[in-house]
């Protein structure tokens, strides 16, 4: 998007609109995606089927990229951010309702508003991600970006951390999870309540992209020509395997990992209660994880991602080794396993951004680029979705000890393709290479 052919609409000061709109996305997608899989757990919901339906209710994130162009028809990206947050409150309140009366609401009455939830929370981010590509002109964008991953990142450190620890709280004073985790569902209605109507007053209106379809028919011409280009680059296959399988391994850690660590001892788990886990996971592991996404970024930019990519997979899959030492070991020291933990989230940090340039740089450059980039994401969403999926069963057929000894070989498929990834495209270089590792950090952050 040319800054000379397009006409940016006038908007406050950024601060007060893009950090409280990624914070916003941020708090929601973690809250259907991660935070609901302890929920479920805690609700009594057996691993296969806590993690099948958490992985299942993020599917909408992944395909947000169908009907992205058709919202472009229709009134202004803010009209969409607005609404969807006030329909969130609403199915928020719903999802509080039927955990404080699970005889008639769960899990039924649950997982379908956490799945009407994603759909509105995916359409959120389209709407937001419009408003600022099209309102700040790109020297402000490169300027905001890092603000971006950091303001999201609060969305996740607040479900993640504080909700989690206070619904174990509420759980020690009253010993129904019910009511402990319908509080919560309620306090995240609060929240996007006061999101709506402070976007309502502050946030821009965003402009039309300069592709922008004029109909629902070239919409899906658009579509469909660029669907078909992606499939013409080069070695496309082995870039299609990389962006699937990079996070092999993560993806069945990413579900297995909490409920382990709440799990009973007798189970083969650590025995933490709810306000450990979202004191280790909210506050030294999302601070491990900005550290080793920022060090990624700055040890890409000096020695280059073709020198680097296979050193930032083996870091990737760092989680495997400490997760299978906690899993072989048990340790009842607190400090021992949240130094493990908080060495888990930074070695994971380092490796994501990995694949978040190598997808920018390598799959995303051509006539489509915005749109190849979102493919390339949905195949690393999808890879995300079905290994979570299935990480339950497999878990519930072998017990946590085993589980993570497959974790570690399921990394094999994710060296493999890293050996295997190919290079066509240089790196851009000099301010452009820069903002591209700065935008893939804030990108790293927001698909953890």
């Amino acid at each position: 998007m040319s800054e000379a052919k397009h006409t940016y609409p006038a908007y406050r000061n950024p601060l007060i609109w893009v950090s409280s709109s990624y914070l916003a996305m941020g708090l929601i997608y973690v809250t259907i995606c991660s935070v609901a899989n302890i929920m479920f757990k805690n609700m009594g919901m057996e691993n296969d089927k806590a993690a099948l339906w958490s992985s299942i209710l993020g599917f909408p994130y992944t395909l947000k990229f169908l009907w992205a162009p058709v919202l472009e028809l229709y009134k202004t990206k803010k009209y969409f951010v607005v609404l969807m947050q006030f329909l969130l409150a609403i199915c928020m309140v719903g999802v509080g309702l039927c955990l404080k009366y699970p005889a008639v609401g769960w899990p039924i009455g649950v997982l379908a508003l956490l799945t009407v939830a994603g759909l509105l929370g995916a359409t959120q981010d389209i709407g937001s991600d419009g408003v600022y590509v099209t309102t700040l002109p790109p020297g402000q964008m490169a300027k905001y970006t890092g603000l971006q991953g950091m303001v999201w990142n609060g969305g996740y450190l607040l479900a993640s951390g504080p909700l989690i620890y206070l619904t174990g709280k509420l759980h020690e004073t009253n010993q129904s999870w019910g009511d402990a985790w319908s509080v919560v569902m309620f306090v995240i209605a609060g929240m996007m309540v006061v999101a709506g109507f402070y976007h309502l007053k502050f946030l821009p209106t965003g402009a039309k992209a300069l592709d922008a379809p004029k109909n629902v028919g070239e919409a899906w011409q658009t579509f469909g020509h660029a669907f078909t280009t992606f499939f013409q680059k080069q070695d496309v296959f082995r870039l299609i395997a990389f962006a699937f399988l990079f996070r092999c391994s993560f993806g069945l850690i990413d579900k297995m990992g909490p409920l382990f660590m709440i799990d009973d001892r007798a189970n083969g788990g650590l025995g933490f209660d709810n306000q450990m886990l979202g004191q280790i996971n909210g506050t030294y592991g999302t601070a491990a994880f900005i550290v080793g996404s920022l060090l990624g970024g700055i040890y890409v930019a000096r020695k280059g991602l073709k020198k680097t990519l296979l050193i930032l997979c083996l870091c990737l899959n760092v989680p495997n080794v400490t997760f299978l030492i906690l899993s072989q070991t048990l340790p009842t020291n607190q400090s021992v396993i949240t130094a493990l933990i908080t060495l888990e989230k930074f070695g994971w940090g380092i490796g994501c951004v990995g694949q978040m340039i190598y997808m920018m740089q390598q799959i995303a450059p051509g006539p489509y680029r915005t749109t190849h980039y979102t493919y390339a994401t949905a195949l690393m969403g999808a890879c995300m979705m079905i290994t979570g999926a299935v990480s339950g069963y497999i878990e519930r057929a072998v017990g946590y000890h085993w589980f993570f000894i497959i974790v570690l070989l399921a990394a094999i498929p994710s060296i493999l393709v890293t050996i295997l990834a190919p290079f066509h495209h240089p790196g851009s270089g000099g301010p452009e290479e820069a903002e591209t590792i700065k935008q893939a950090e804030r990108d790293a952050v927001a698909h953890v």
